[in-house]
């Protein structure tokens, strides 16, 4: 029997073809990263009108005839920045807003001290956030204004809503957590197992890089290979690269958690799960959700890493508002903010849905 032919030339030629290519498209990432690239993020302009400690108040600058009777205000998460919602041009969350008429406010947090680590979840609630809420309610002479809460401040704005509920009109929640026993989602079963006397009592306030490793470490082969394999595939690439860097930027600007608002988020929440329960306790108050009578959506992400929908949707069972409604989008915690098909979906809809309320 006649052994089978290698066909060494045609081996060669291809080794020879993609050398060639290689070659090629390395020359072409060389002039991409040498060049200037735009990367800045937050570029759409605001003013700061309000300041309280470390915490500004923006107001972006309408770009339309503002078409709404009451502002919305949006209170981003103490972990990461406010800035994911203004990416970039064409791909901002504050831009569509402003497009649809919205007078829009947006609390940022700043970056704590260690004169912070003692500020409780009551400081940030019933503190920083009522002076907010009393001042756009002053400047624009209503009682009442839309909230809109993201992750941790989804929270904040839910227990917000429950101890103050005749100051909002309506209430947006996304990836909010605020159901925190389940299992889906390993970040839930880590906090269950954290000390977290013992990390406050350590750090003061929690480093926003240790919360960063431990969110890389949620999905280490997708977060620290895939990720920066996808980057060398396409560093050729000058808007991908543009695009990447902005996305990096913002991951790794994470300011520091108070201390004691961790302990009390990471015990109450994580580890008892006092909240959904109505039974959490913020300020000598009990935070009773059947206390949230007004329009209630609630956004969350069907492949959320972070906050599962376990974690979301059971919310509007137990507040007590008649007007209620889930909305389930198919990416994960970042990509409703960020992705192409979530940015024609997310900022319409709750434009819509607050255009039918606001003068009701």
């Amino acid at each position: 029997m006649e052994k089978p032919k290698i066909p060494v030339e045609l081996i060669l030629g291809k080794l020879a073809e993609d050398a060639e290519k290689a070659h090629s498209r390395v020359q072409k990432a060389s002039d991409v990263l040498l060049q200037d690239l735009e990367t800045s993020i937050a570029q759409t302009p605001y003013d700061v009108v309000f300041q309280e400690d470390r915490v500004k108040l923006k107001y972006y600058k309408p770009s339309t005839a503002v078409d709404y009777k009451r502002p919305l205000l949006v209170v981003y998460a103490l972990i990461n920045r406010e800035t994911m919602l203004d990416l970039q041009p064409g791909r901002s969350v504050v831009e569509n807003f402003l497009k649809c008429g919205i007078d829009l406010y947006m609390i940022d947090w700043g970056y704590p001290t260690r004169k912070d680590k003692f500020l409780t979840i009551d400081d940030h609630v019933n503190g920083y956030m009522d002076s907010v809420v009393d001042f756009i309610c002053e400047k624009h002479g209503v009682d009442q204004i839309n909230l809109m809460g993201i992750c941790m401040g989804g929270t904040f704005s839910v227990i917000y809503s429950a101890l103050h509920p005749e100051k909002i009109k309506n209430l947006v929640t996304t990836v909010t957590p605020t159901n925190f026993d389940t299992d889906q989602g390993l970040l839930h079963v880590w906090m269950q197992a954290v000390d977290a006397d013992r990390v406050v009592d350590t750090f003061g306030n929690l480093p926003g890089d240790f919360l960063n490793f431990g969110f890389l470490l949620l999905n280490p082969a997708r977060l620290m290979i895939d990720k920066y394999v996808g980057f060398m595939e396409n560093m050729d690439n000058k808007a991908f690269v543009e695009n990447f860097v902005r996305m990096e930027k913002w991951i790794f600007d994470s300011p520091d958690v108070p201390g004691e608002t961790f302990r009390q988020f990471l015990k109450d929440c994580y580890q008892k799960n006092l909240l959904i329960q109505s039974k959490m306790e913020v300020g000598d108050k009990r935070v009773d959700l059947k206390n949230i009578t007004m329009p209630l959506l609630n956004f969350y992400g069907k492949y959320d890493h972070l906050v599962p929908p376990e974690a979301c949707e059971l919310l509007t069972q137990k507040v007590g508002s008649s007007d209620t409604e889930d909305v389930c989008l198919d990416t994960g915690h970042i990509g409703i903010y960020v992705s192409s098909k979530c940015q024609r979906e997310f900022a319409p809809k709750i434009a819509k849905w607050l255009k039918e309320r606001d003068r009701e």
